[in-house]
């Protein structure tokens, strides 16, 4: 059976990350990455709807250790994809990538160390099993396979056609076609202005609504810096302005959410004019920061709103008809194609089966250790992004952590490394605070948190920088351990740089 010292889960953007700090911070150590799809970049390769773009700079959402060049700073998934493509290339992780296995199950053994990970190499393949000493979930927070779906009344009766974004259909055109949005998040709010080009008219249809902002495409100064610096210390000035200038809006938003609100709700109207219902349509009724803000560059939603493409209504449903959906109102939205951007299925470590020396984990009992390890699990790290900033800090900074837990151990002689919690007096609290409808749906299956570190999950990257980066590792929860069992055997370096696909 072939071992490998670490076995890296995904091959998104996380998962590139930690094959280069692997590679470059523990050179000594085999690893491969397994990717259950056909191609890499994760989230940016899954989705392939009309507009699909990041909500975060690209210089934060980029890799700390390869800059991004390109103009735009709020990009196009297709330059994303892209990037994470050439990131993996250029830095020769796509050579441990192995596409089309999935992991199904992962169990731990104390007296040799090592998990045992069953998997599938391809579509209605027999399992197969690979050993490793140690597992970096990087597969994501949510279910690739299946968005949340709630079933609308009536549905069987819609005429049109009825479409997740998730699962956007390649031979879909609506080009003249009445289009209703059911969604008020960021993949409503990127659909709407995309759809508004080509489709006869585009209704964004909302419970309630979002705070929506708005935000240059093209980041100013990083055009002007890259004309006179090098480009990765012009892409680092901006990084980091970027990573501030977001830190002290978070916390100026939860330490004054009503002047934060009324700017917020101010821009909006300066963007829509005074006639417009902001109050109805574009004002939440939670504070800032509650939910993730959504983002739309160069104010393209509010420009396909005034234009006449778009408009917003906001209203429960009763039920789809044959030519649209009804309202509780009374009013009814004439529709050819119903896109429903409900959001999210939450799924922790893609749903993989673990057990512990024969028992069974529940990871919505345990407590999460620096909101990257488990308590009670050795030698398995997961990455997860912040939810007020990029998801690609947290996963650098994940990523560069697990590299000193593995250096610490081979210097010491250790073979596993295990978060314990023994104080009776931690109180358990949900591991994310936001009210989001996906995230309250989900949060069940997710580890606790508890309200000091190492177990509070700081939303807050110059913490997170200083405990992950400096904080010591024998820190009197994370117990570090030696087995006597022989190690497995290795594979041999032909072995584990295997191309791409195979």
């Amino acid at each position: 059976m072939e071992h490998l010292d670490v076995l890296v889960v995904g091959a998104g953007i996380s998962g590139v990350c930690a094959g280069y700090h692997l590679q470059t911070r523990c050179p000594g150590r085999t690893y491969a990455i397994f990717e259950a799809r056909g191609a890499l970049g994760g989230t940016w390769d899954l989705f392939r709807y009309p507009g699909i773009r990041s909500d975060s700079d690209m210089h934060t959402l980029g890799f700390a250790f390869r800059a991004w060049e390109k103009a735009k700073s709020i990009a196009d998934g297709p330059s994303i994809l892209e990037y994470v493509n050439d990131t993996a290339r250029e830095c020769g992780v796509d050579r441990h990538i192995r596409l089309h296995h999935r992991v199904r199950r992962a169990a731990w053994d104390s007296a040799s160390s090592t998990w045992t990970v069953d998997y599938e190499a391809g579509e209605g393949a027999a399992p197969r099993q690979i050993t490793c000493n140690f597992l970096f979930m990087c597969a994501g927070y949510y279910n690739y396979a299946a968005g949340y779906r709630p079933a609308f009344p009536g549905e069987a009766a819609f005429k049109g056609r009825i479409i997740h974004p998730q699962h956007w259909p390649a031979d879909l055109d609506y080009q003249g076609q009445r289009v209703v949005v059911i969604g008020s998040g960021a993949t409503a709010v990127t659909l709407v202005p995309a759809m508004a080009g080509g489709a006869a008219h585009v209704t964004m249809l909302q419970r309630s609504p979002s705070y929506v902002v708005a935000r240059p495409g093209v980041d100013a100064l990083a055009g002007s810096l890259r004309k006179v610096l090098p480009a990765k210390l012009a892409y680092g000035l901006v990084r980091w302005r970027n990573i501030l200038l977001q830190m002290v809006f978070f916390n100026h938003a939860r330490k004054n959410p009503d002047k934060v609100k009324a700017a917020i709700i101010d821009g909006v109207r300066q963007h829509l004019g005074p006639a417009y219902d902001v109050e109805t349509h574009f004002t939440p009724r939670y504070n800032p920061w509650d939910q993730r803000l959504c983002l739309v560059p160069d104010a393209d939603l509010f420009a396909a709103i005034r234009q006449g493409k778009a408009s917003v209504v906001t209203g429960q449903i009763e039920a789809f008809t044959p030519t649209g959906v009804q309202l509780q109102s009374g009013a009814h939205i004439e529709a050819d194609i119903i896109v429903t951007a409900t959001g999210l299925e939450l799924q922790l470590m893609s749903g993989l089966e673990v057990t512990v020396d024969g028992a069974p984990i529940d990871f919505g009992q345990t407590f999460s250790y620096k909101g990257m390890m488990y308590s009670g699990v050795p030698n398995l790290a997961s990455t997860f992004g912040y939810t007020n900033a990029s998801w690609t800090l947290k996963a650098d900074l994940t990523a560069a952590y697990v590299c000193r837990l593995l250096n610490h151990m081979d210097r010491n002689g250790f073979t596993a490394c295990t978060p314990v919690n023994e104080d009776p007096a931690l109180e358990p609290a949900p591991w994310l605070d936001f009210s989001s409808g996906y995230i309250a749906r989900g949060m069940a299956k997710f580890p606790k948190q508890g309200k000091t570190a190492p177990w509070r999950v700081y939303q807050n990257y110059a913490l997170d920088l200083m405990a992950f980066r400096y904080g010591k590792l024998e820190d009197g929860v994370m117990r570090f351990s030696k087995t006597r069992a022989p190690a497995a055997k290795a594979a041999s370096p032909a072995k584990v740089a295997e191309t791409v696909g195979v």
